[in-house]
C-alpha cells in the first residue's frame, strides 16, 4: 500500500526534505527583476544586465559585480556567490566571482 503522499502526482520527496530543513531554504539564491539602465556599448537586448560604475560611492547589490577590465557593472538576475562565472560583454573577458578582502563580491579574469 502506497503513503497518500506519494501518491500525490505533485509531490517531490526532496521538496519536503528541504521544507523541514531550514538551512536548505535559505541556500536558495533570490532572483531580481532588472530594469533597462540605459547602457548603450551592448546590443538593446542586454542592456538591463549592464550598468556605469559611478565611481567609489557607488554601492554594489547582491546581484552585481565590478569588471576589473572596463569598469563595468555587471548584473544578473539571479544573486551572484563565489565561484559564479559571468561574461563581460563590453570587453568580452569571462569573469569569476570571488569574495574579496573588504567582504564585497570582486570578479577575476579568467580569459
Amino acid at each position: 500500500m502506497r503513503e497518500p503522499l506519494l501518491a500525490s502526482a505533485d509531490f517531490d520527496p526532496a521538496e519536503d526534505a528541504g521544507a523541514r530543513d531550514g538551512a536548505a531554504r535559505s541556500e536558495r539564491r533570490r532572483f531580481v527583476l532588472l530594469d533597462d539602465t540605459g547602457f548603450d556599448e551592448v546590443p538593446a537586448k542586454y542592456r538591463r544586465f549592464y550598468r556605469r560604475w559611478r565611481g567609489p560611492g557607488d554601492v554594489l547589490a547582491e546581484n552585481e559585480v565590478l569588471c576589473p577590465v572596463c569598469r563595468v557593472v555587471i548584473r544578473s538576475a539571479r544573486e551572484l556567490r563565489p565561484g559564479d562565472r559571468v561574461y563581460c560583454m563590453p570587453c568580452m573577458s569571462r569573469l569569476e566571482v570571488v569574495r574579496g578582502e573588504a567582504g564585497r563580491l570582486e570578479a577575476i579574469v579568467r580569459y
